[in-house]
């Protein structure tokens, strides 16, 4: 995980969870997920507020999300728009791609 991941949470329950970026006036960025089983996850969501507009929030979030799948050997359903444009310009992302 680089530096720039570093500072993104995460929460997580038995069946969902988010990454989440923190930023000054207590503005958050997330992706939001649902957990298929032990092996999937499904990236539903994705909210950027305007204070982190132009920042690479979304971008960074995404990333984090398939870092963590990577490690974990989970495959990623990316059925929030922002996420799947995200592995059409990421070809290196197919390992965790769900086909």
């Amino acid at each position: 995980m680089t530096q720039e991941q570093s500072d993104i949470a995460i929460e997580e329950t038995d069946s969902k969870g988010r990454y989440i970026l923190r930023g000054a006036g207590g503005a958050e960025a997330e992706v939001t997920f649902t957990k298929l089983g032990e092996h999937q996850i499904i990236i539903d969501h994705t909210e950027v507020p305007e204070a982190f507009r132009g920042q690479g929030a979304g971008a960074r979030l995404v990333t984090r999300a398939v870092e963590d799948a990577r490690k974990a050997g989970k495959k990623v359903i990316p059925l929030c728009p922002f996420a799947a444009s995200q592995f059409r310009r990421h070809p290196e992302w197919a390992d965790v791609l769900k086909q």
